[in-house]
């Protein structure tokens, strides 16, 4: 049985795996299922249509699948799914979805969610993110795996963020932001290659290299998009990361910063 403090509030019809651990005050809807080895702290409220993995962590003041901050929102049983080890510090905000999109929030494996992040409905964060403190994403966001946003960035509606991209402090994001790219500024720009994160996460010099030729093509060169998207097509022959960076750039609908 769970192991659940007396003054927790956890509703009859929540379902938690036996080794869930719920701290005092913590307040749990009846349409939550948690994992295995969660850890819900002291005041954090989970609700709504809540699906939680294994090994998760939830700091105080938290609040879990609440209601979207869209005014189209009428009640109807959206969701939120939260995979495996992921850890969300104190006063951390995730809202389920809506009927506008596909009616789910969808967070991946192995996130660290910081203090006072905001994620709105719809977002779709895949896994090995790290979001700093006061970053705030509006609805409908994709953030791909392995990215880094800086403290208090905020990120425009509908925006997708590539993997292994990175924002500067105070970012504010208005457009999508390619694999590998730096945002700086507001509204954000490209400040370069996120080479260093490359190179922590295994990728090789030649890897960085070809990224870094990328990029060039993309905002140095002075190229129109389409002449751009032909070079990095060229480049892509040999290299799977460039390839990447053109799949992302061509499905593209807010367009790339610039």
């Amino acid at each position: 049985m769970a192991h659940i403090h007396p003054a927790a509030v956890v509703d009859p019809r929540a379902v938690l795996h036996d080794s869930v651990v719920v701290g005092p005050y913590a307040i749990i809807g009846g349409d939550v299922t948690i994992g295995a080895d969660t850890v819900v702290d002291a005041h954090v409220v989970i609700s709504g249509v809540t699906t939680i993995g294994a090994r998760n962590r939830f700091h105080s003041f938290g609040s879990i699948g609440c209601d979207p901050q869209d005014k189209k929102y009428k009640g109807e049983p959206t969701r939120l799914t939260i995979g495996d080890g992921n850890t969300f510090f104190q006063y951390v905000t995730v809202s389920t979805g809506t009927t506008q999109d596909e009616g789910l929030t969808r967070i991946g494996d192995n996130n660290w969610i910081m203090a006072y992040v905001h994620v709105a409905h719809d977002c779709r964060i895949g896994s090995n993110t790290i979001f700093a403190n006061n970053v705030t994403l509006a609805g409908h966001v994709h953030v791909e795996d392995w990215v880094f946003l800086g403290g208090f960035t905020t990120v425009h509606q509908f925006c997708r963020i590539g993997a292994h991209a990175m924002s500067a402090f105070t970012a504010a994001i208005s457009q999508d932001v390619p694999p590998f790219v730096v945002a700086a500024g507001n509204r954000a720009k490209p400040a370069g290659v996120h080479s260093e994160g490359m190179r922590r996460h295994g990728y090789s010099a030649e890897q960085i290299s070809a990224v870094k030729r990328a990029y060039k093509a993309i905002y140095r060169q002075s190229l129109s998009m389409e002449d751009a998207q032909a070079a990095l097509a060229e480049m892509a022959q040999s290299s799977p990361e460039v390839g990447q960076m053109l799949a992302f750039v061509q499905a593209s609908d807010r367009g790339i910063i610039r």
